[in-house]
């Protein structure tokens, strides 16, 4: 039971056997039961794929992002976030625009109905799961905390398009 030191970015401090089933316990919650139906939910309300609900997160309303900064972000082809965007523009939820200053560029926006369509899968993913009320107030607020630590210490490692903090709440 020794603790490995954690050695990554900017982040120190130890990774435990309890840290490690930890991170197990929030897959195995986040990826079956309740979450993947949330999952299953969010797409038929869009009428799209999960693909499309991952973009959807992604892209922020009125903030064209470059084609290939998606592809960076989530480590797939520029072929693929290309089909992405062709079934986006296909069903009016975001439209390819050219770079501002480099033309050469292609970002991709939402449009009114993608900021929409965004706002429904937030309104599926986000509502609290009934698991939560296993928890006591005091629990859940301890439980935010820890997790918004965790996200907190994760920003510098990665571009956040998501808009996942602005829905803080006490």
């Amino acid at each position: 039971m020794s603790a490995r030191s954690h050695t990554s970015g900017t982040l120190t401090g130890v990774t435990t056997p309890a840290g490690e089933e930890a991170w197990r316990l929030l897959q195995d919650l986040l990826m079956n039961g309740e979450m993947q139906a949330r999952m299953q939910q969010a797409c038929h309300v869009i009428g799209g794929p999960p693909s499309t609900v991952k973009a959807l997160f992604h892209l922020e309303p009125g903030e064209p992002v470059p084609m290939r900064d998606l592809a960076e972000h989530w480590g797939c082809d520029a072929s693929y976030i290309t089909e992405l965007v062709d079934g986006l523009e296909q069903s009016g939820m975001a439209e390819r625009r050219p770079h501002p200053t480099d033309r050469r560029v292609k970002t991709v926006v939402l449009t009114d109905a993608g900021a929409k369509a965004r706002e429904r899968v937030q309104q599926v993913m986000w509502k609290t799961p009934e698991v939560f009320s296993a928890l006591s107030a005091a629990e859940q607020r301890q439980l935010r905390d820890l997790v918004r630590k965790l996200v907190d210490a994760s920003e510098p490692a990665r571009h956040d398009h998501s808009g996942l903090h602005s829905a803080r709440t006490g």
